[in-house]
């Protein structure tokens, strides 16, 4: 066999060196006979002998060299295969569709099987899928978790065809892409585990604020007042020790609390308890105390954390208190909310804002003012309110309005009635953007979230803007607003705006049709004065019509014709009851106009059916499904709604849904309400 063998690349080269030396030297020897004879009889003689040992080593050694060689590269392949079979990490081979062809100890191990061979690796390790094998690229890795232990999977392409191209036993068609996977197995376990202490113990900065101090002190008397603040921190206090946290008391109603991310997964488990846990606190107070808290967690910086927990606590506080409000780099997560937020009778706050609104005003050149998108009457009549502000301060101000709906048409008509009115004191999106400039202060009426206001362009192009809302406020907000006054409790915007009228200038007097427009919107929204109507809503009602404001002409404005009424009765009539406490309905939109608005109506007559905790009436517009979602006191819709995309109020919200059909929407509905129930949230 060795006969048959030929040695080939450096190895030959090696060997054949000593007979290339030799004829060097045989030229050489031609050379010295020509310088002398006896020189030349001795190198030839040396010659002789040197080229008879070559040829006896060539022709006897060689074999023995052969043997040599044959048994290395033999015993060679077997150390790499053991070394492979006995490599302490996880290795197996597998085929295109997944079977294992080969595996080592360590694999075997890991498995806990004797056999694979030919078994799928789906069988074994259930997470994997074909989607993981590598694609487009030669290696893949994903994460698995097998029995108690984290993996980190590695897989390696290995193509059949670049291996038969250096086979002489197979030879594959040009077309040929079949492929071996090579998967290796990376215990991470003890790395997750370290990862996972060291982001326990990161520190998660909180506040904590008491939403209604002042009231609940002053709800008792004497002793008492002591007895409250006490019970109040020692409940915060408990509560922070048993979770292992610090708490540090700011001001008399303000918290600082730090703790380890551990602990504050305790609090998202018990669902922070001690928002309920302070409600309880009784000693004959007769307002409830409820609390905010505002969290910032997963900052690159403690600093940052800080500034997420300070913002997290204003969107609790702008959303109505009494809830934990939780923000990170990239998500902000809502808990609790349940509770009816409590009106304040003090109008300190309006007076402040409605003084730097003056200021804010009499600085600039010129106002716009603009609501939401598809404008309602209370966005409207807040708009003719903050003009008349502005026209007792002898400034510009145009109202930004770019569509008229049929059920706000007649209040748009009603104003186009008032005397001495611009030419351009309503003017379309596009134009402000053209007036707007350095000198331009924006006033934003009934809305708080910049994509669904009428022309959001104008929020980026204006530096200065005024945000006047009584929308519970959610993840997306306006940034950097001069001056926000957004109060949860107010029946509507033009509530807040005829409070502030009060105090613009001295106190307005106002034409009987602005009043009209600013009582509409109070109406409107506050269902004639049965739905989140406090001491604060009748007060600013009062001060309307002692202005002028005409309730029967309202009430005239309003009326629906019989198509619409009759839609209305049916989407009451064919509603479904679903779990017993919420009502589901659609609202047909065939010739009828303002549907959505018919949907809201239909929404609060069924809360009159008895044990409705909350309605929703679904409505089409512009390929649209919209929700109208309305609750009394036991439900809050705006959590709801703002499951599904949406956001409003505690008992007043909805949502806006494309490209779905009502059918879906209707499914969707009830999967969210059965989750939230499961998860108690409602």
């Amino acid at each position: 066999m060795n006969n048959k063998l030929k040695l080939r690349g450096k190895l030959r080269t090696y060997l054949q060196l000593p007979l290339l030396l030799g004829i060097m030297l045989l030229a050489v020897n031609l050379w010295i006979y020509s310088i002398s004879v006896k020189a030349g009889i001795v190198l030839s003689v040396f010659l002789f002998i040197y080229f008879v040992i070559i040829v006896i080593v060539i022709a006897f050694a060689r074999p023995g060299i052969m043997n040599e060689l044959v048994s290395f590269a033999t015993e060679y392949g077997q150390i790499q295969k053991s070394l492979l079979k006995e490599l302490e990490l996880p290795h197996a081979l597998l085929d295109d569709t997944g079977k294992i062809i080969w595996t080592n100890k360590a694999f075997n191990i890991v498995t806990d099987a004797d056999d694979l061979y030919m078994k799928s690796i789906f069988h074994t390790f259930p997470d994997l899928t074909r989607e993981d094998f590598p694609v487009e690229t030669d290696t893949s890795e994903r994460k698995l978790k097998y029995g108690n232990t984290d993996y980190r999977i590695s897989m390696k392409k290995i193509g059949l065809r670049d291996v038969a191209l250096v086979s002489e036993t197979v030879e594959t068609r040009d077309d040929y892409d079949g492929y071996l996977i090579a998967m290796y197995l990376f215990d991470e376990t003890a790395l997750n585990m370290a990862i996972q202490e060291v982001d326990n113990q990161s520190m998660v900065v909180g506040l904590i604020y008491i939403d209604n101090y002042e009231e609940a002190v002053e709800s008792v008397e004497g002793v008492g007042q002591s007895l409250i603040s006490a019970f109040i921190d020692r409940q915060i206090n408990q509560y922070v020790a048993a979770i292992d946290g610090i708490i540090r008391k700011t001001e008399k109603d303000k918290y600082l609390l730090i703790l380890r991310k551990s602990s504050f997964n305790q609090m998202k488990e018990d669902k922070f308890k001690l928002l309920d846990e302070i409600k309880s606190i009784d000693i004959g107070n007769a307002t409830t105390v409820t609390l905010s808290i505002g969290i910032g967690i997963g900052g690159y910086t403690y600093a940052q954390d800080v500034e997420f927990a300070r913002n997290a606590i204003d969107l609790a506080l702008g959303r109505g208190g009494d809830q934990a409000v939780v923000k990170s780099m990239d998500n902000v997560v809502y808990y609790g909310g349940k509770s009816q937020q409590k009106e304040s009778n003090a109008r300190v706050k309006a007076r402040v804002k409605a003084h730097a609104l003056q200021e804010i005003i009499a600085s600039k050149e010129r106002v716009l003012v603009m609501g939401h998108r598809d404008a309602d009457v209370d966005s409207f009549g807040a708009c003719v309110g903050v003009k008349a502000a502005c026209d007792a301060l002898q400034k510009e101000c145009h109202i930004v309005l770019s569509s008229v709906s049929t059920s706000l048409q007649p209040l748009v008509d009603l104003y186009l009635t008032y005397p001495d009115l611009e030419n351009d004191a309503i003017i379309s999106g596009d134009q402000a953007v053209e007036l707007a400039d350095g000198n331009t202060v924006l006033v934003v009426v009934d809305v708080n979230k910049p994509s669904i206001t009428d022309c959001s362009d104008l929020i980026r192009k204006c530096k200065s803007i005024v945000v006047l809302d009584h929308h519970r406020q959610g993840t997306e907000a306006i940034e950097n607003a001069t001056l926000s006054y957004v109060e949860p409790f107010a029946s509507s915007a033009c509530e807040m705006v005829a409070e502030i009228l009060q105090y613009i200038d001295n106190g307005i007097k106002l034409k009987s049709i602005i009043a009209d427009c600013l009582y509409a919107g109070i109406v409107i929204d506050s269902q004639n004065f049965t739905a989140k109507t406090g001491v604060r809503t009748f007060e600013a009602a009062a001060f309307l019509r002692r202005n002028g404001a005409d309730v029967t002409r309202i009430r005239k404005m309003f009326r629906e014709d019989e198509l619409s009424y009759k839609a209305k009765a049916d989407a009451v009539r064919s509603a479904e009851i679903y779990r017993d406490d919420y009502a589901i309905s659609y609202c047909e939109s065939d010739d009828v106009n303002n549907v959505t608005v018919l949907a809201a109506q239909a929404a609060n007559e069924l809360l009159n059916i008895n044990g409705i905790k909350a309605s929703f009436v679904l409505s089409i517009f512009q390929n649209k499904v919209y929700i109208s979602a309305r609750s009394i006191d036991e439900v809050n819709v705006q959590i709801i709604m703002e499951r599904m995309g949406g956001g409003g109020h505690l008992n007043i919200a909805g949502a806006q849904i494309e490209d779905t059909s009502v059918d879906d929407v209707v499914n969707m509905l009830k999967d969210t309400l059965d989750i939230m129930i499961e998860e108690e949230a409602i």
